[in-house]
């Protein structure tokens, strides 16, 4: 028999009846079944051999085992009954246990753990409970230090925060106790396989196609960029959108605290910080990877979000030649982006007086995009604002095109217009004489959604 195609069971394949049993499928009891079938199989197979096997085919025999346990079982169980048990315990060896059938589902954006036994989800941006649970916060634990070490990582009293990253990129924040009082706590924040383009964007009515053709515009006229909102408003989403329409012809350079921008085109480098060590050593953080960026000859640098002393570092880039630059940043309005801009350079402790920061900042950045998520969980381009220059001590703008809420309709859905204030961008004349055409008509818009 080939090493490959070796049993793993080290008996040959033989099963005995095993003895464990439950009462009943009440969600305790299921657990313990559940528990005890997972040590039943632990017992009889072979874990050195499952090295000699692909995942596909390691998959195959330990679900081979488990089905004959399943059978093996004195506690009646219907076929259904049967498959789920059988599976779960599946992904118990090779997955994330009870979190694989939520990570599988792809109109799930956020999986939250409060506990073994409370799990909510986030469907088109509206929060709902589940039925899943764990058994209990152990078994939560073992699940939480199974996705941290994969990644390099610790979590115990020492280390109670930390943050990582599942192989389909999504992002995991977790925080145990002392600090969690509740027990362990696991928040992971998904994103498509698929990313969403423009005119999913515009089928969402997250914005209108006049707003469309003129970020398309700033883009290939390599204006600045910033997107602004909360957390959860999309702006990630809508940084990539606006990455597609960067030219194929261009380096692109990313930076990120961690991982989730997925850009398209074939020339991008893609920056990474690093956390620190089990010792607490060996942090890069986002402005040693901005500043060395500016060394690599990019033609557009993006920022996946500004959050500290590097935002001094973007401002600089802007205002040196790195034009048609992108990032996000966490405010609630155009104004709060900008003094939240100015707030993050000046951690950059070069004493630099408030006047010049602003100064960087009129000069520097070019349009404010203002994303938010409504009461009904969907995302609206609220304000579209251009930065116009310095007015004495503050930085000045004008809104182009906004977002008015008019009320509640039906289910709770939101009911507004989206709608163009009449003024037309100093930056419009950048854009047509980049070869972009902006017609006429573009700064005359009223859209009811």
């Amino acid at each position: 028999m080939a090493q490959a195609d070796r049993d793993i069971t080290g008996r040959a394949g033989m099963l005995e009846a095993n003895q464990w049993a439950r009462v009943d499928l009440k969600p305790k009891a299921y657990q313990e079944m559940k528990s005890a079938l997972h040590r039943d199989l632990l017992s009889r197979i072979d874990l050195e051999k499952l090295n000699y096997l692909d995942d596909n085919h390691a998959r195959s025999q330990i679900f081979s085992v488990i089905q004959d346990l399943v059978s093996h079982s004195n506690t009646p169980l219907s076929a259904t009954e049967r498959e789920r048990l059988a599976r779960e315990v599946l992904n118990e060896v090779f997955g994330l246990g009870p979190l694989e059938p939520l990570l599988q589902d792809p109109t799930i954006s956020d999986i939250l753990v409060n506990t073994y036994s409370s799990v909510y989800v986030e469907r088109a941006g509206m929060l709902e409970e589940t039925d899943v649970t764990f058994k209990d916060n152990i078994h939560l634990m073992h699940i939480i230090e199974k996705i941290v070490s994969a990644v390099g990582r610790r979590v115990d009293e020492s280390s109670p925060m930390v943050d990582a990253r599942l192989p389909d990129g999504s992002r995991v924040n977790v925080i145990i106790p002392p600090l969690a009082v509740d027990g362990p706590i696991l928040s992971i924040r998904r994103f498509g396989t698929i990313p969403l383009e423009a005119e999913d964007l515009l089928g969402n009515h997250t914005m209108t196609e006049q707003m469309r053709d003129l970020l398309q515009g700033a883009v290939k006229a390599r204006l600045n960029v910033v997107i602004s909102g909360g957390t959860g408003s999309g702006k990630t989403t809508f940084l990539n959108v606006l990455s597609r329409f960067i030219s194929e012809h261009e380096r692109i350079v990313t930076v990120e605290d961690s991982a989730e921008l997925q850009l398209k085109q074939q020339h991008v480098v893609r920056l990474e910080c690093r956390p620190p060590n089990v010792e607490g050593k060996g942090a890069i953080h986002q402005r040693e990877l901005v500043i060395n960026c500016l060394r690599m000859r990019p033609d557009r640098i993006v920022i996946g979000e500004v959050r500290g002393a590097e935002a001094l570092d973007m401002l600089q880039a802007m205002n040196t030649g790195h034009d048609g630059s992108l990032t996000t940043i966490h405010a609630n309005s155009p104004r709060d982006a900008v003094s939240r801009m100015e707030t993050l350079a000046l951690m950059a402790n070069l004493n630099l007086p408030e006047k010049a920061v602003r100064q960087q900042i009129a000069s520097a950045v070019n349009i404010i995009v203002q994303v938010a998520r409504l009461s009904d969980g969907t995302r609206r381009v609220t304000h579209l604002s251009e930065i116009t220059g310095m007015d004495q001590d503050v930085v000045s703008m004008q809104d182009i095109f906004r977002f008015e809420k008019r009320g509640i309709g039906v289910n709770g859905r939101v009911l507004g217009r989206f709608y163009s204030t009449g003024v037309t961008p100093r930056f419009a004349e950048k854009i047509v004489a980049s070869g972009v055409a902006l017609p006429s008509s573009l700064f005359d818009m009223s859209v009811e959604v």
